[in-house]
């Protein structure tokens, strides 16, 4: 029997992450703006990006969305949705005082977040965020118990707080963090309270929980990563940082394929390609058209986990909003 002949260390492939792309979240979010246009004409306003990626906000806007920064930038009367990422109280208060009809495309996975929240500031707990300073997602949980939750950005800043009664602690976090960097900081965590109490289940999403796993399966292996994604997109710049961490000797986060640097390829014959949970799968192919006419065109499957769930459209698009908001403004 003839052995079968090792490729060249010298080859050029590709390692193609699996799941990659669009979760069930930002499939809902989408649909839910394109739904609402369809279903009730131009302009839909979006508070802050329905999801944070360049390429899909500038489609939504071709289409008719227009996508704004606070509440009172949305015009009296009109049609406004918040985004996957989710808001605090204070914002429905806001729309409903300006006669706003509101579309809630808040992902169902921190919805159960702002739920956790709500529920242990009831019991009076003291809630240790982990997550991003600024981030929407971690303002919008913020504020469903502003006096009991102190945010804990990252693993250094354990050692800055503090809490009232250490026997009445838990932590929850942002869902698109990295999981190894969020359980060091949850460990540092327990040191200092060991009573800390840990959330009914693991915030941190399946689908940010899946992409991380597949890049790291192919991260050790790979000369360079390429993450397709936006720079805002929180869980997108961690797949980079956990490719680097798994042993990819670089890695690089780009929207376009045409922001990719050809002198990245320089002594590289394995790339790692992948994308955020925000991205559509044609800025992958795209990028793989590009590494594929430099000579990459040999593409490997790496798959980590299957995914098969989906969420319901929000329940406000099976209601006639623009009558609801005219009705709203005449209530003024």
């Amino acid at each position: 029997m003839t052995a079968t002949p090792s490729p060249s260390p010298t080859a050029k492939r590709v390692l193609l992450a699996a799941p990659r792309g669009y979760c069930a979240g930002v499939d809902r979010a989408v649909i839910a703006v394109e739904k609402a246009l369809e279903q009730y004409g131009s302009p839909i306003y979006v508070r802050h990006e329905i999801v944070h990626n360049k390429y899909v906000v500038q489609t939504l806007e071709r289409k008719g969305a227009i996508f704004v920064e606070e509440t009172a930038e949305v015009p009296e009367g009109s049609i406004v949705m918040f985004s996957a990422h989710g808001v605090a109280p204070t914002v429905h208060a806001e729309a409903a005082e300006r006669g706003l009809a509101t579309i809630d495309a808040t992902c169902p996975l921190v919805t159960k977040v702002h739920k956790e929240a709500v529920r242990f500031a009831q019991d009076d707990y003291d809630i240790l965020l982990i997550g991003h300073e600024g981030h929407e997602e971690v303002i919008g949980t913020s504020g469903e118990a502003p006096d009991h939750i102190t945010l804990v950005d990252g693993p250094e800043d354990v050692e800055n707080v503090e809490v009232r009664d250490d026997s009445k602690v838990v932590w929850l976090s942002q869902t698109t963090l990295s999981v190894d960097e969020t359980m060091e900081t949850v460990d540092r965590l327990k040191e200092k309270f060991p009573k800390l109490i840990s959330p009914p289940s693991d915030d941190i999403c399946y689908a940010t929980q899946n992409r991380q796993i597949a890049v790291k399966q192919m991260g050790g292996q790979a000369d360079l990563v390429i993450v397709v994604g936006s720079k805002n997109s929180s869980n997108s710049v961690r797949l980079v940082e956990v490719a680097l961490g798994a042993g990819a000797r670089d890695a690089h986060l780009v929207d376009f394929a045409e922001e990719i640097d050809e002198a990245w390829l320089e002594g590289v014959s394995t790339v790692g390609v992948t994308s955020g949970a925000s991205v559509p799968d044609v800025l992958v192919e795209g990028v793989l058209e590009w590494l594929s006419t430099r000579g990459f065109e040999d593409v490997e499957l790496v798959k980590a986990a299957e995914e098969s769930i989906t969420f319901s459209l929000p329940k406000e698009l099976r209601r006639d909003l623009r009558a609801e908001a005219a009705a709203l403004g005449s209530a003024e």
